[in-house]
């Protein structure tokens, strides 16, 4: 029996949701698309519109991966381990466009959903990756909570953008 047993349906889920979403984000950057855009918004797409897809992606390539028909868990779990580095790697460049961006002075709840839980589920994905050599039980849990909370931080971050499109923006440009 292999350890993916029993994940089949947790990630026809997750992935399909991740995959809606994606298509999710590109409506709603479609319907802004025809605000004016300066320089700075422009950076600020990059820090903080432009992760959600990433988090979307790398939750949809990893339901992929998970649901495949691998015999053993060593190769998938050195793939998973990589996109887990990908991803803290690819975290610390959206902490460094945020910091340089113009357009909006982060908060504190910006910092922990584009910074610190993405950097812990991609630490945790990478983490899991060596774990797996030894129980691929546990390790396996770790990579459906991290895809979860990559899923639930670009939810929450897609419904902030929104939020301010709608809320704070029309103000700056009236």
């Amino acid at each position: 029996m292999s350890a993916f047993n029993g994940w089949e349906n947790f990630y026809v889920i997750v992935g399909s949701s991740a995959g809606a979403l994606i298509g999710l984000q590109f409506v709603v950057v479609t319907l802004i698309a025809g605000r004016p855009l300066g320089r700075a918004e422009a950076q600020a797409g990059g820090a903080f519109a432009t992760p959600n897809i990433v988090h979307f992606g790398v939750v949809l390539v990893l339901s992929a991966m998970v649901s495949a028909p691998w015999n053993e868990v060593t190769l998938v779990a050195a793939l998973w381990g990589i996109v887990g580095l990908g991803g803290v790697g690819y975290v610390v460049l959206v902490s460094r466009r945020m910091r340089l961006q113009g357009a909006y002075v982060p908060v504190f709840e910006d910092w922990c959903f584009h910074v610190l839980l993405p950097l812990s589920a991609y630490a945790i994905l990478a983490i899991s990756a060596f774990a797996a050599q030894y129980d691929a039980g546990p390790a396996l849990f770790l990579v459906g909570a991290a895809a979860l909370v990559l899923l639930l931080i670009g939810i929450h971050n897609a419904w902030d953008a929104v939020m301010y499109q709608v809320f704070v923006r029309p103000r700056k440009d009236g």
